[in-house]
C-alpha cells in the first residue's frame, strides 16, 4: 500500500518541514488580501524570528509514499514563530506541490489577525489557490467573510460573494446583520498593484441595501497611502445655495501629498481649493490655494445689516480667493520655530466658504520661536489679528482694518537653578512693537462721540516697548509654623510712540473730559522705572478630626514702592493690559495689572483669609476672602489710561472691594463654585459668577450665571447678566440627547440654544443637531436676526466620515 505510520527523527524533521511549509502557504494565501487592515503585512517569512522552532501536533501523521503524500489527522496544531495553525486535517502533495487544510481550519498570526475556513488548497509557491467558506478577524476588530477565495499567478486573488465590516457580531444574535456592511459579488485583490476592487457591490444599513455600486477600488491593506477619490460633502448657505464637494487625493510620495477638491455651488459656482501637505523628520508644513469667480455677488449685500464684504451692487470684480501656509519644525528638543500665515482677496472669503483650518472669525496670522528648558522660556513671534467679518469697512462696528500688526512680540523668563542669597531669583524680559493703520475709538452705542464713555484701545501709528524685570523672594517658617517671604523686585521700561494727527486729537478729547480729570502728555518717548520690597506672612493652622482635614491660612502682604510715573497724564498706549479683572485670584498678585503698559505704583496692603477641607466620605471644600487696601501714593487703579483698565475694578478707591470664592466637590460628581466681588461700604454684589455641575452617568449637567456691573468708563453703559444651562443624558448604551441655551437676563433675549442626539457605537457614529443663534448688537445692524442651523455627521469606522452644516439667516 505504501502506507507508513511513524514516529522517528526523520520522520519528525520531515514533520517539521512540512509543517513550516504549510503554515506558510496558508497565511501567505489569506493575509494579502485583508481589505481592513491598518498596517502592513509583510510575508512570512518576515514576521518568523530568526531561529524559531517549529511545533507539530496531531493525533497521527500518515505517510503515503505511492501517492507521495504526508497527511496529519486529528487535532493539528502547528505552531510557528508566533503563528499557529489548527485544523482536523492537513494535507501535503509533494509530487503537485499542494496544500490542503480542513475542518474548522483556524489561523492566528503574530499580529492576533484570526481567520477561519472551512479548507484551504494551495500550491507551495503560493501562486495558486482555493479557499473555501473563509472568515477574517482582524486584530483592529474588522471582519471579513466570503464563500470562497481563489489566487491564480501568483498575484490576483478573487473572493466570491464576500462581505467587509467593522462591526463586532451581536453576542446575542450571531446571525443578526451589522449595522452596516458592504457586500460584493466578486471582491479582487491585485498583489502587483496593491488595490481591492469590488464589483457588484451595494453598501448595506442594518441590513436594508442604501447604495449599489457596480464597481469601486481602494488601497490593500499593505498601502497606508494611496491616490484617488475621497469621501464626498454636502454644505449650504444662503448666499451660496447647496454646495456637492468631491476631494481627489494624490499620495505623491511617503513623504508628501496634495488633496484637490472641487465645489459646486446652486448660487456662486464653482470653488476649486489645492492642499499640498509635507512631512520630515522634525517637522511638517501645508500650502493651501483657493478660489472662485462667483456667479452672484450682489447675494451677499445687505446695507441695513450684516454683509459680507465681498464688493460693492456691482461690482465686476467677481473673483475671491486665498492663500494659506502653516508649519511646525523642532529645531532640538528644546527649539520650535513654525508658522500660520492667510492671504486673501477680502477680509472674509475663507469664513464665508469654510475654508479649512482658516474659517476662524478671528485668524491670527504669525510667525514664531520658541524655546523651553526647565523654567527657562522664549517666545519671539511677529503676528497680524485678521478679524473675518461680515460688515463693510465703512460700517461703524467693523473692526478689522483697526487690528494691529505686533512686529515683534518677545518674552523670555529666566530662573536660576541655584539659589541667589538663599532665595529665588527670577528674570523676565518683554518687548512689543504694534503697528496700526487705522484709530481703534471706541464710542457709545448711539455712535456719537462722548468723551465720558469714549475710549481709545488703540493708536493710529506706531508704538514700541522695551522691559527688563528682576524679582527674588525667599521664605522662612518659624518654629509656630508662621512662613514670612521677603521680597524684593524692580523694573524698567522705555516706550517709543510715533502716533496720527487723529490719534493725538482722539486722546486730547478724552483728556477733556471732565470725570477724567488728568492731562494729555503727547511724545515720542517715555522711561519709567519701578523698585519694589515686599513681605508677605501666611500661617496655615492645621485642625484634623477622625472624619476630616480642615487648613485654616490667614495671609498678609505689603508692598512699598513709589509713584509710577505718567500716571497723571494720558498718552501711554496701552496695547497688552486691557483685560484687567480683579478677583480672589488676583487678590495676591505683587502687580494686578494684565500686561507691562500698566505698571502698578504706591505702597499697598492684601489681606485675605483661605480654607480648604478634606472630608473622609470623599468631600472636598475651599474658600477664600480678601481685600487690598492702598496705603501711600497715588492710587494706580484710579488714574485713567486710555483705556479706562482701573475704572470700575474694585481697586480704584483706598480701600477695595471685598473678593472672595468658595466651592465644593463631592464624590457623585457633584460640584460647584461661586466667585464674587462685593462693595466696600453697601457690600452690593459688583460682580459674581456662579457654575454647579454634575457629571456622573447617566447623566451630566452644567450651570452658569454671570453678572457684570455696568462699567461707562470702560465702554459697557448697562449691566450684564447671562444664564447658560446645558446637559446630556445618554437614555440608551449607545444613544446620547444633549442641549444648551443661554439666556440674557437684561434684554430679554434667549442669546443662543441648541439640541440634538446622537448614537454610538465600536462601528458607526451619528450626530444630528439643532441650533439658533440671536444677534441684538445694534452697533452693527439695525435689525434682529435669528442665525438657525442644522449640522450632522455619520462617521464608519474604517471607511470615513460624511457631514453636512446648513444654516441661514432669517429675518424676524
Amino acid at each position: 500500500m505504501g502506507l507508513a505510520v511513524t514516529s522517528d527523527r526523520k520522520s519528525a524533521r520531515l514533520a517539521r518541514l512540512y509543517g513550516a511549509t504549510a503554515l506558510a502557504c496558508v497565511l501567505t494565501c489569506v493575509l494579502p488580501a485583508l481589505p481592513a487592515s491598518a498596517q502592513e503585512l509583510p510575508d512570512i517569512g518576515a514576521d518568523v524570528p530568526e531561529g524559531s522552532q517549529m511545533l507539530l501536533e496531531a493525533d497521527t501523521l500518515v505517510y503515503d509514499n505511492d501517492a507521495n503524500t504526508v497527511t496529519a489527522v486529528g487535532g493539528v496544531q502547528i505552531d510557528y514563530g508566533g503563528n499557529r495553525l489548527v485544523a482536523q486535517r492537513v494535507t501535503y502533495d509533494r509530487k503537485t506541490s499542494r496544500l490542503i487544510a480542513s475542518g474548522n481550519v483556524e489561523i492566528v498570526d503574530s499580529s492576533g489577525t484570526r481567520i477561519f475556513s472551512d479548507e484551504i488548497d494551495i500550491t507551495d509557491d503560493f501562486a495558486d489557490g482555493f479557499v473555501n467558506a473563509l472568515r477574517v478577524e482582524t486584530v483592529d476588530k474588522t471582519y471579513f467573510a466570503a464563500e470562497s477565495a481563489e489566487r491564480k499567478g501568483g498575484r490576483l486573488t478573487t473572493f466570491n460573494n464576500g462581505v467587509y465590516t467593522a462591526c463586532e457580531p451581536c453576542e446575542e444574535k450571531p446571525d443578526q446583520a451589522p449595522i452596516w456592511r458592504i457586500k460584493a459579488r466578486k471582491i479582487i485583490w491585485d498583489g502587483k498593484a496593491k488595490t481591492v476592487r469590488f464589483e457588484n457591490s451595494r453598501f448595506e444599513f442594518f441590513g436594508f441595501p442604501l447604495a449599489f455600486l457596480p464597481s469601486f477600488e481602494i488601497a490593500d491593506p499593505t498601502v497606508k497611502r494611496k491616490s484617488g477619490f475621497l469621501f464626498p460633502g454636502i454644505k449650504y448657505k444662503s448666499e451660496l445655495g447647496v454646495g456637492v464637494s468631491i476631494p481627489y487625493y494624490l499620495a505623491l510620495s511617503p513623504t508628501y501629498d496634495l488633496t484637490l477638491t472641487g465645489t459646486g455651488y446652486t448660487k456662486q459656482g464653482f470653488l476649486g481649493e489645492a492642499e499640498w501637505r509635507q512631512r520630515f523628520n522634525n517637522g511638517e508644513y501645508s500650502l493651501k490655494i483657493a478660489g472662485i469667480h462667483q456667479n452672484d455677488p450682489d447675494a451677499f449685500i445687505d446695507e441695513t445689516g450684516p454683509n459680507v464684504d465681498s464688493g460693492r451692487p456691482g461690482d465686476p470684480n467677481k473673483f475671491r480667493g486665498m492663500f494659506g501656509t502653516q508649519g511646525r519644525f523642532d529645531i532640538n528638543p528644546r527649539w520650535v520655530f513654525g508658522w500660520d500665515v492667510l492671504v486673501q482677496t477680502d477680509k472674509n472669503f475663507s469664513r464665508t466658504y469654510e475654508i479649512e483650518g482658516y474659517n476662524d472669525y478671528v485668524h491670527r496670522s504669525e510667525i514664531y520661536l520658541t524655546g523651553l528648558h526647565d523654567r527657562n522660556f522664549f517666545d519671539l513671534r511677529g503676528m497680524y489679528f485678521q478679524l473675518q467679518e461680515d460688515a463693510f469697512d465703512s460700517n461703524s462696528g467693523s473692526a478689522a482694518e483697526k487690528q494691529p500688526w505686533v512686529l515683534p512680540s518677545f518674552d523670555y523668563s529666566y530662573t536660576p537653578d541655584a539659589p541667589v542669597a538663599g532665595g529665588e531669583l527670577n528674570i523676565d524680559i518683554n518687548s512689543r512693537s504694534v503697528l496700526r493703520s487705522k484709530l481703534d475709538q471706541v464710542f457709545p452705542p448711539s455712535g456719537t462721540p462722548d468723551p465720558k464713555s469714549t475710549i481709545v484701545r488703540g493708536i493710529e501709528g506706531d508704538s514700541a516697548r522695551l522691559t527688563a524685570e528682576a524679582e527674588w523672594k525667599r521664605s522662612y517658617i518659624t518654629d509656630g509654623g508662621l512662613v514670612v517671604t521677603p521680597l524684593l523686585a524692580f523694573q524698567a521700561d522705555t516706550t517709543y510712540v510715533s502716533q496720527s494727527d487723529r490719534s493725538i486729537k482722539a486722546i486730547n478729547d478724552m483728556a477733556r473730559d471732565p470725570d477724567i480729570g488728568v492731562a494729555a502728555d503727547i511724545r515720542s518717548a517715555y522711561y519709567r522705572a519701578m523698585a519694589t520690597a515686599g513681605l508677605e506672612l501666611r500661617w496655615p493652622v492645621l485642625f484634623s478630626t477622625t472624619s476630616a482635614t480642615h487648613v485654616l491660612e490667614p495671609m498678609a502682604q505689603v508692598f512699598a514702592r513709589p509713584d509710577a510715573r505718567y500716571e497723571e497724564t494720558l498718552g501711554i498706549p496701552n496695547e497688552d493690559a486691557q483685560s484687567f479683572v480683579f478677583d480672589a485670584s488676583t487678590l495676591f498678585e505683587r502687580d494686578k495689572f494684565s500686561g507691562y503698559d500698566r505698571i502698578e505704583g504706591g505702597s499697598r496692603a492684601n489681606l485675605g483669609l483661605r480654607y480648604s477641607g478634606s472630608f473622609g466620605n470623599g468631600w472636598a471644600t475651599n474658600a477664600l476672602f480678601g481685600q487690598s487696601y492702598q496705603l501711600a501714593g497715588d492710587n494706580p487703579f484710579a488714574a485713567p489710561d486710555l483705556v479706562n483698565a482701573g475704572a470700575y475694578s474694585g481697586l480704584d478707591t483706598e480701600t477695595s472691594d471685598y473678593v472672595g470664592l468658595a466651592g465644593f466637590t463631592a464624590p457623585n460628581g457633584l460640584s460647584a463654585s461661586v466667585s464674587a466681588r462685593f462693595d466696600e461700604q453697601t457690600f452690593e454684589i459688583r460682580r459674581a459668577e456662579t457654575k454647579i455641575g454634575y457629571f456622573s452617568a447617566p447623566l451630566s449637567l452644567t450651570a452658569q450665571y454671570a453678572f457684570v456691573q455696568a462699567q461707562p468708563l470702560y465702554g459697557f453703559s448697562e449691566d450684564r447678566r447671562e444664564v447658560t444651562l446645558a446637559a446630556s443624558s445618554r437614555v440608551h448604551e449607545n444613544w446620547r440627547a444633549f442641549g444648551s441655551g443661554t439666556y440674557d437676563l437684561e434684554a430679554g433675549v434667549l442669546v443662543r440654544n441648541s439640541v440634538g442626539f446622537a448614537y454610538d457605537d465600536e462601528c458607526f457614529s451619528y450626530t444630528m443637531t439643532w441650533s439658533t443663534k440671536r444677534d441684538n448688537d445694534q452697533v452693527v445692524s439695525n435689525r434682529e436676526d435669528d442665525e438657525h442651523s442644522i449640522g450632522f455627521n455619520i462617521s464608519f469606522r474604517t471607511l470615513g466620515d460624511f457631514g453636512s452644516t446648513t444654516s441661514e439667516i432669517i429675518e424676524q
